[in-house]
């Protein structure tokens, strides 16, 4: 997946400020002028990272935002607004759950740290879920094991906790494989 960010704010101005801002960040920048233009491509294409004006006619940008957590969950969310008021912004980050907050006008440096750290953030809850997948993956497979060998789990320790494992010959061993691989071969 590249990493693309979409940018929604109703004033074409600050897109192209944010655009000429990332140009030497190796990013794909997607720009719409509204919410119902961003949901749109959220349903075109993995994005990594949206930020989003609050103050934008149609849906604000809190309730965009909520909108785009409840359907997109694993995207990271960021609000930029020139018009901060503590109630929006409250609402934002409890129902919006919005990982920064930035104001116009935007400290360039800043911006670009925030962005890469919501990208890492996006890759390591990727890379979390993806390790979970094949936990829950090699689990299946091991309780699969277990019931066509029972026993096959059960370790023992010794007193100074050095696992045990019973004695086999290297017949049964290869014999144990063998039928491994067949039943692995028939999942």
């Amino acid at each position: 997946m590249n990493d693309a960010l979409l940018f929604v704010d109703d004033e074409p101005d600050v897109l192209s400020a944010l655009r000429r801002a990332l140009l030497d960040e190796p990013y794909e920048i997607l720009t719409v002028q509204n919410a119902e233009e961003a949901l749109a491509i959220l349903k075109q294409q993995p994005i990594k990272v949206i930020v989003s004006d609050e103050r934008m006619p149609g849906m604000s940008g809190a309730d965009f935002l909520t909108t785009a957590r409840e359907t997109y969950p694993q995207t990271v969310r960021i609000l930029l607004t020139g018009h901060a008021s503590l109630e929006s912004t409250r609402k934002a980050v409890n129902s919006g759950g919005i990982y920064r907050f930035f104001t116009k006008p935007w400290d360039e440096a800043e911006l670009i740290l925030g962005l890469r750290e919501a990208v890492a953030k996006y890759d390591l809850q990727e890379e979390n879920r993806r390790l979970l997948r094949t936990v829950r993956r090699q689990s299946q497979e091991f309780k699969a094991l277990e019931a066509h060998y029972p026993g096959i789990s059960s370790v023992r320790k010794d007193q100074t906790g050095t696992y045990l494992l019973p004695e086999l010959s290297e017949n049964e061993v290869a014999a144990v494989i063998e039928r491994c691989n067949r039943e692995y071969e028939n999942l």
